[in-house]
């Protein structure tokens, strides 16, 4: 599959992608290596992932990193009740040394993630979502999964991928990634959709929404984003915000100030930001995209 083709294929389902970001998704396919995506929330990177899973009929495996987020959680655990019940019933009946090789089996491991992911027969994507809130501790034991595709576990030895997932990270910048973790991974940045690329998105979503309506959405929300706001709004807020304007049926945004105003709780997710952007503002804003 070309890049091309595999930018024709997102767009057919749903996610229009550049350039770079089709070239990079491609690269990261063929050379095996995983692909670090940054950029601001809401500008679509965590939907990169499902996209690739669903053009590839695979299983999406997800991982939400937070701050405290350890190898237990992320890797796997043993089964302490299960194993517990084990000790009880088999008790004077084998030796230390047998049960011990019993408890400590795979029958007895719970895989999260990162396990799961490299056990799969059929290569699933695997979604590292916001790597940066986790702690900077918690990337080294990503390293010998990026690496090496592979896990150690004391108990067991090494398990080895069945297949390599296609692998995905995010991270919206919040604190810088260590060296070693970019090493390994090929990157790209990704920007807010220019108004071009947002209306193809919209109109993509929104295949029966008035074409000059959709214009002005687009062109009003490409300017909210140029507000001094906590938080901008992301694809998924424009296209929720077109959901409400085009279910109330507006003609344009100029119709009803006040009811445009109101529908703006699809947009702004902060009171800072609604305070931001009050029914004047808006209006100087719709006054720039309506002719």
């Amino acid at each position: 599959m070309s890049w091309k083709t595999l930018q024709a294929d997102l767009s057919a389902h749903g996610y229009i992608a550049n350039d770079a970001l089709a070239m990079a998704m491609h690269l990261s396919v063929q050379l095996e290596r995983p692909l670090l995506l940054e950029g601001a929330a809401g500008v679509g990177k965590t939907e990169v992932a499902k996209k690739l899973a669903s053009i590839n009929n695979a299983r999406l495996i997800r991982l939400q990193c937070y701050e405290g987020l350890d190898a237990s959680t992320a890797i796997y655990e043993w089964n302490y009740q299960k194993q517990l019940l084990s000790v009880q019933a088999g008790n004077g009946e084998v030796s230390a040394e047998q049960l011990e090789d019993r408890i400590f089996s795979e029958r007895y491991l719970l895989k999260r993630p990162l396990l799961e992911a490299i056990s799969q027969e059929d290569a699933p994507v695997l979604l590292i979502d916001e790597i940066d809130r986790a702690d900077e501790e918690f990337e080294a034991y990503l390293l010998e999964v990026l690496s090496e595709y592979q896990v150690s576990i004391p108990e067991i030895g090494t398990v080895t991928a069945t297949s390599k997932p296609r692998v995905v990270l995010t991270s919206n910048g919040s604190r810088d990634l260590s060296d070693a973790l970019r090493r390994r991974c090929l990157y790209t940045f990704v920007h807010y959709p220019d108004a071009r690329t947002e209306l193809a998105i919209l109109q993509k979503h929104l295949p029966h929404i008035d074409g000059e309506l959709a214009e002005q959405i687009v062109g009003f929300v490409q300017l909210v984003r140029k507000e001094e706001l906590e938080k901008k709004p992301g694809v998924a807020e424009m296209l929720d915000w077109s959901a409400a304007i085009a279910g109330l049926g507006v003609a344009k945004l100029s119709d009803d100030p006040v009811e445009l105003q109101a529908t703006l709780v699809c947009l702004l997710k902060t009171q800072g930001d609604q305070a931001a952007v009050p029914r004047e503002v808006s209006e100087r804003l719709v006054g720039q995209v309506v002719a």
